[in-house]
């Protein structure tokens, strides 16, 4: 498609920063502007990354939007679908998929300062002009995997935790991990008593601690806020 569209701000990504700061632009009751997403759906990282164990690492009470409250975490640390679902909420709540193009990836951004204004270019070729362009784009949207001498002559199965093969089958399966981050420490213990062994390889010593997780009071039925959660009340 090509052709040019006039939009005064336009947010580039759909995940955590993108979703905040369309909700901010509400709130200072600014309509005018749109989210571009190249994939299929918003989320970010909360979309793409699947993998068994996958969670906050951090308490969730303290990663969600300080604006945007949620009480009805199950866990202290929730899992990924549940922050997932989280922004979709929000997403409902606040009006936003009427601002939002989805599978629409900025290829390009230039600035003419004759005209103040951004010229954006898409993946599809469309010329959009915007006075305004915030980043959100993730610092690890694209997974990378590991620059291995002879890597590509592995004749077993190898994907990032990122992009996590569901319909491969790790029982019984002689498994190596590659990397000690926050995802292999989730995804370690979570896959260990189903692979026959696992081998995991750092480059770098770090301080772990253990995971004080447990179920929340909501889960547990003490919550009675959480049938007014965030989701609940229409945007003003």
């Amino acid at each position: 498609m090509s052709g040019t569209s006039d939009f005064p701000i336009a947010i580039i990504g759909a995940g955590f920063g993108g979703i905040g700061m369309a909700i901010r632009l509400k709130q200072a009751g600014l309509s005018s502007f749109t989210i571009f997403e190249r994939a299929s759906e918003i989320g970010g990282t909360w979309r793409d990354n699947t993998y068994p164990g996958a969670a906050c690492d951090v308490p969730s009470h303290a990663y969600s939007l300080s604006f945007e409250q949620y009480p009805g975490w199950t866990r202290k640390f929730s899992p990924s679908e549940e922050i997932q679902a989280y922004l979709l909420r929000l997403v409902d709540k606040w009006g936003l998929r009427s601002h939002l193009r989805l599978a629409t990836e900025i290829v390009e951004a230039r600035f003419d300062e004759a005209r103040g204004a951004w010229a954006l270019t898409t993946g599809a070729g469309e010329s959009v002009t915007a006075r305004v362009v915030v980043s959100a784009v993730g610092g690890l949207v694209d997974p990378a995997l590991p620059d291995i001498k002879g890597i590509e002559s592995f004749a077993g199965e190898i994907f990032h935790t990122a992009r996590w093969r569901h319909d491969y089958e790790l029982t019984g399966k002689r498994v190596a991990v590659i990397g000690t981050g926050a995802s292999a420490v989730q995804v370690v213990p979570a896959i260990a008593k189903q692979v026959e062994k696992l081998a995991v390889f750092q480059r770098t010593p770090a301080w772990v601690v253990p995971k004080l997780d447990s179920a929340t009071r909501s889960a547990r039925g003490g919550c009675s806020r959480a049938s007014r959660c965030c989701c609940a009340r229409a945007a003003s």
